[in-house]
């Protein structure tokens, strides 16, 4: 199965920003001018899925899901573990440190400021 896309809530999009920018600049995907607004900030790498962290559309508190993780594609182990250092350098709360999670799969997580929990992996 492929991801178009996938759209975290926030209820503080500054502050999601100050935490999603630098992460996803050390992952290489950029700010995508078209598609954002003053709400809303999407994220795109090399033709991929997209990344969009944002308010919720129907003007309703962001809450993150229970059971819900988004992993983010890594182009290495080294990607990994930046992002994660550097997510963490900015106040995400760790959940798991960067390292080998089964034959295969490098990967560390996070969750960011409204509790949306985050992997940045790296398979194969």
């Amino acid at each position: 199965m492929l991801v178009g896309y996938v759209m975290i809530g926030t209820n503080d999009h500054a502050k999601a920003m100050a935490l999603y920018t630098p992460v996803m600049d050390v992952m290489g995907a950029k700010k995508i001018d078209a598609y954002s607004s003053e709400t809303r900030t999407w994220f795109g790498r090399d033709g991929g899925g997209l990344l969009a962290i944002g308010a919720p559309g129907d003007g309703h508190v962001a809450t993150a899901g229970n059971g819900t993780m988004i992993a983010l594609a890594a182009v290495d182990t080294a990607m990994v573990d930046a992002a994660h250092a550097k997510a963490l350098e900015l106040g995400a709360q760790d959940e798991g440190a960067a390292g080998p999670r089964g034959p295969g799969f490098y990967g560390a997580y996070f969750r960011d400021f409204d509790g949306n929990k985050i992997c940045i992996f790296k398979a194969g």
